[in-house]
């Protein structure tokens, strides 16, 4: 994609992710600390309590230890960091584009103690302020789908890993082979053309020189989960009018809706991508 490109899918990220309305529903209805899809063991889970399974089960897909030293892209609110950080030792650099999001990272990683292990940086994914081969383990959770530029991102992966390195990440994705003009309203939500498929991730890591590429497939997970995320945001809809603009929580309500579509009729899938730098 041409620079144009990624510069307005960057800035249309940026303007949404930094909104109040986008803030509030995110930290009071997405997840709190974790604002990503959730892995469920019972369908009405507590959102928290399935994102933050997430975290866990990417962990131990990526061995993460103590030492190992963690580049979190698309860091939100820095739950996964302050895990990984807490839990297993690491230490973690969160790059992250909104600096709202940035500045509740920081107070949250502070309030926990973790502000020596977990550092956060405003950045972009497609031009990460990191040295080459200077990085254990590229983590990214249902980010990279924003990008204007998925091939730059990939390659900003391969550049920062030493040899041996390993990616682990999850995205929203279209299944192989869809007509993708049949999710246009889920396009037209994200304000992008396409979505990524399990292919693309697969087979550009592989031309970069990755090995043992995996997909791990979690498709069910996603319907659940942006099932949970709507039934909250319903359930607590009369309180949140009072932070919440009534566009944000109408156009929000629908647009969740269409990924619960999506999911239950097989056309989006979700899973943990996997593979190591040679």
């Amino acid at each position: 994609m041409t620079r144009t490109t990624q510069d307005t899918a960057e800035h249309t990220a940026r303007s949404y992710y930094d909104s109040d309305d986008a803030d509030t529903f995110y930290s009071r209805v997405w997840g709190g600390e974790d604002i990503h899809v959730g892995v469920y063991d019972a369908p009405d889970e507590l959102i928290s309590v399935a994102s933050a399974r997430t975290v866990t089960r990417m962990a131990e897909v990526a061995g993460v230890g103590p030492g190992t030293r963690v580049l979190d892209l698309g860091a939100g609110y820095g739950g996964a960091a302050r895990r990984l950080a807490a839990a297993h030792g690491a230490t973690v650099h969160c790059l992250n584009l909104s600096p709202v999001e940035n500045a509740r990272n920081e107070r949250m990683t502070r309030e926990q103690g973790l502000a020596g292990r977990v550092e956060v940086t405003t950045g972009s994914y497609e031009d990460v302020p990191v040295e080459d081969a200077s990085v254990d383990l590229v983590w990214s959770q249902d980010a990279f789908l924003h990008s204007g530029s998925r091939d730059t991102v990939l390659d900003e992966v391969a550049r920062v890993l030493r040899p041996g390195g390993q990616v682990v990440f999850t995205d929203p994705m279209a299944v192989d082979g869809l007509d993708q003009s049949s999710i246009q309203p889920i396009l037209d939500r994200i304000a992008l053309s396409t979505m990524a498929t399990p292919g693309y991730y697969t087979d550009g890591l592989e031309r970069r020189g990755f090995t043992g590429v995996r997909f791990l497939d979690h498709a069910e997970h996603l319907a659940t989960h942006y099932r949970r995320v709507r039934e909250e945001l319903v359930a607590h809809e009369e309180e949140l009018s009072s932070s919440i603009s009534g566009p944000y929580l109408t156009a929000m309500k629908a647009g969740l809706q269409h990924w619960v579509d999506g999911g239950r009729a097989g056309k989006l899938t979700w899973g943990i991508v996997h593979a190591v730098r040679a």
